[in-house]
């Protein structure tokens, strides 16, 4: 089955490296060749580290390399395919613009997932027409070659069996599915884990701890692989921002930025990949010992 993943960022690199693994004939399109480069570079270095904890053998390895296309033609990546994961950044527009443009081209019955966090399912698919069926939220998780959960996120229009198709495939990839039923911004997991971060952002601004001890207490009370600053930085603090704007604008005040992350993200500190959030990083993204 061909699988189109549309954006190269660390979730649709990811993507497509999980999707090749299962078996499928994967292509990765993005307008960027830089995205393209560090998106081949990042699926490269991640097989082998999978390689080197006995996740997956060399020759299982070169087999997913095989199965994987990255490409700056959008339309050679959509062309024909089966299954549409669009994984562009959480900006309305440009998710329509990218839908609208690749339902041209995949087959007529082809499934459309939209890797949103928060985005109306709904709003999304407005400009879609009677295509509109076929879209469904297909939020994975990062990093995607390690997370096993795909939530799935029904929007107004999603048919019963673009719900089924969405399960059969994401569960085909080895992952755990859960459903929310009702097309909410931040669906389930986005609005847990905004709630969650934002505490720890509070607590952090008034100064009860630092960084490294709120991450290390949720980490160790509560069994998550990171703590939830670690994880902002991992992510992209300018992400989460426009992220609780998001939910702020949906849900009301309990989801109001701190004054702390509009500052942060304002002096270009925003996490691993300009090297300053709440921790300092060195050019290869290595967490260095002096903090943030």
């Amino acid at each position: 089955m061909k699988v189109a993943v549309i954006g190269a960022g660390i979730m649709g690199s990811g993507i497509a490296q999980v999707a090749a693994a299962a078996g499928h004939s994967s292509v990765v399109g993005d307008v960027s060749e830089q995205a393209l480069e560090v998106a081949r570079a990042s699926i490269e270095k991640s097989l082998g580290r999978l390689v080197k904890s006995g996740r997956t053998t060399p020759a299982e390895s070169a087999q997913t390399l095989a199965r994987l296309e990255l490409t700056a033609d959008i339309a050679r990546a959509a062309t024909g395919a089966e299954v549409v994961v669009e994984a562009v950044p959480e900006r309305l527009g440009l998710k329509r613009d990218v839908l609208s443009e690749v339902i041209r081209l995949a087959r007529p019955d082809a499934l459309l997932g939209t890797n949103t966090s928060q985005l109306s399912i709904t709003s999304i698919s407005t400009t879609l027409g009677d295509a509109a069926g076929r879209l469904v939220g297909m939020h994975f998780f990062n990093p995607p070659v390690m997370m096993r959960l795909v939530e799935l996120v029904r929007g107004l229009a999603t048919t019963d069996e673009t719900l089924q198709r969405a399960r059969e495939f994401a569960e085909g990839l080895g992952k755990q599915v859960v459903v929310c039923r009702k097309d909410s911004p931040g669906f389930l997991t986005s609005r847990v884990s905004a709630i969650l971060r934002l505490e720890c952002l509070r607590m952090l601004e008034e100064g009860l701890a630092s960084a490294e001890d709120i991450d290390t207490a949720v980490k160790l009370a509560f069994n998550h692989p990171m703590g939830p600053l670690e994880l902002g930085d991992f992510n992209g603090l300018d992400t989460y921002l426009e992220a609780v704007d998001g939910l702020a604008a949906a849900h009301g005040d309990r989801f109001r930025a701190t004054v702390g992350l509009r500052n942060m993200v304002a002096a270009g500190r925003l996490g691993r990949k300009t090297g300053r959030g709440f921790y300092r990083y060195a050019s290869d993204g290595t967490r260095q010992a002096d903090g943030g």
